[in-house]
């Protein structure tokens, strides 16, 4: 089943594009038409490419990776920074930080700071500080915060890049781009899509247009999480079926082992009740014989 149809994409508002004088030739093959100076999106090939792009948000989600969500734009980025915190990804909807990627360990040496200071802050360290110095703590604090509080659980580089504004947010896909990160666009007829691995031609200024397809590829990624937990549960039962199975083939074998030597036991008693009466024949043998010729020597004195 679509994830979206024409109807609802065209409800939307996402097949409006900008002014013919504005637009790029790449994005020919995403135009429909041409009306009252307007470009419109086709949007079957929207609703194809939003579906190929929403399959492999899914996958890479259900791998245990992560998606970095970019929005920059005033009307775009509240929209953005509510989708991506129902699936618990990391997003940037302030300034870019140049080098976010690239220089990755630089960010993270920020953001190990933004934590120092909080911890400063609960061990009581600020009681000895002065006014000043507690002043321009708090404000360093609440900068970083507002540039880096949004990635502040992002341990490494992110597996994709998810950017609502090719034009605006072209530092961030150049960074993708050369650290070989996949890209995912909402790209409208202004746009170069060349640098862009999954494309979804689209209105990227309507907040309409931008909430919809937000929406279908969160739902996506929720469903890719929730397939990996299922799964996760999967090889815990399994592994615990597995370890089941192991000690109860272990627990006959040390049985068998501790019978053995009483078996062995029993089969010796018999033997050695049997040996004495082996060595009173041979005995009762002499006396016989002794017998037998306690006569004979009799009859040779008489003589």
């Amino acid at each position: 089943m679509a994830r979206t149809d024409f109807d609802q994409l065209l409800k939307a508002g996402c097949h409006f594009g900008h002014l013919k004088r504005k637009w790029n030739p790449a994005m020919a093959p995403y135009i429909f038409m041409e009306r009252n100076g307007i470009h419109i999106i086709d949007l079957n090939k929207t609703a194809e490419k939003l579906e190929v792009a929403a399959e492999a948000l899914k996958q890479i989600c259900k791998s245990g990776k992560r998606v970095l969500f970019v929005s920059t734009k005033k009307q775009t980025k509240d929209i953005v920074a509510e989708k991506a915190q129902t699936v618990g990804m990391p997003y940037v909807i302030e300034r870019w930080p140049g080098g976010m990627l690239t220089n990755f360990p630089t960010i993270r040496r920020a953001v190990k700071k933004m934590s120092n200071i909080d911890r400063l802050m609960e061990d009581g360290t600020y009681n000895n500080l002065s006014k000043r110095e507690i002043l321009q703590i708090t404000r360093q604090r609440q900068k970083l915060e507002r540039n880096l509080g949004s990635i502040a659980d992002l341990n490494r580089l992110p597996s994709a890049l998810f950017v609502v504004d090719v034009l605006k947010e072209q530092i961030a896909v150049k960074e993708a781009n050369r650290l070989g990160i996949p890209v995912f666009a909402i790209v409208d007829t202004n746009s170069n899509p060349d640098n862009i691995d999954f494309v979804i031609p689209a209105n990227d200024d309507a907040t309409d247009s931008v909430s919809l397809i937000l929406d279908v590829c969160c739902k996506a990624i929720q469903e890719g999480l929730e397939e990996r937990k299922v799964e996760k549960a999967d090889e815990k039962a399994a592994e615990a079926q597995g370890e089941e199975e192991v000690a109860a083939v272990e627990k006959p074998k040390r049985t068998r082992t501790r019978k053995a030597p009483k078996t062995e036991e029993v089969a010796e008693e018999p033997a050695k009740v049997e040996e004495p009466a082996e060595e009173e024949k041979p005995a009762k043998a002499k006396k016989s014989a002794k017998a037998e010729k306690a006569p004979a020597d009799e009859e040779a004195k008489a003589e």
